[in-house]
């Protein structure tokens, strides 16, 4: 039987899906260590919140990790690197400029799971942006700022 040959926009979703896997171990590890270093009473309610996008961060990874799976690829085990501060409103804009990051990698990959006909992946996809955006509006609020304009990408 000959070898199926591989379909180069799969692969590179593939790819990029396992570069958003590393990002969500990095999101959940960050969330975990975070939420439990934030000190000052006027950050207790994001610390809080910050346990709960931990959980949801979880849910994400898993999300991913299936679609990876179905793809007939395989999982990275290894997060991106996480930035840790002594000071509250650095993580919480670290928090911030990853989440950035995070939206504008998922709005690509809804554009390549659409290109190849994986409108399921960019659905679901879809559903995992809501979450992240939601979770961009918390941070910058809680930075006493407004969303970071993501819209040139």
């Amino acid at each position: 039987m000959p070898k199926k040959e591989k379909n180069p926009a799969r692969e590179k979703l593939i790819a990029n899906l396992n570069e958003d896997l590393a990002r969500e171990y990095q999101a959940i590890i960050a969330y975990v260590i975070y939420s439990q270093a934030i000190k000052g009473s006027e950050y207790m309610h994001i610390a809080k919140e910050l346990e709960v996008h931990a959980a949801e961060e979880l849910t994400h990874a898993m999300k991913i990790a299936k679609h990876i799976d179905y793809l007939g690829g395989d999982m990275t085990a290894t997060p991106k690197p996480v930035k840790t501060s002594d000071d509250t409103r650095d993580m919480l804009r670290f928090d911030l400029e990853n989440e950035a990051d995070t939206i504008r990698n998922y709005r690509e990959r809804v554009r390549e799971a659409e290109a190849i006909g994986e409108f399921a992946i960019a659905e679901d996809i879809r559903g995992i942006l809501l979450n992240e955006q939601d979770h961009l509006i918390e941070l910058a609020t809680a930075l006493g700022e407004d969303p970071p304009d993501l819209s040139t990408r």
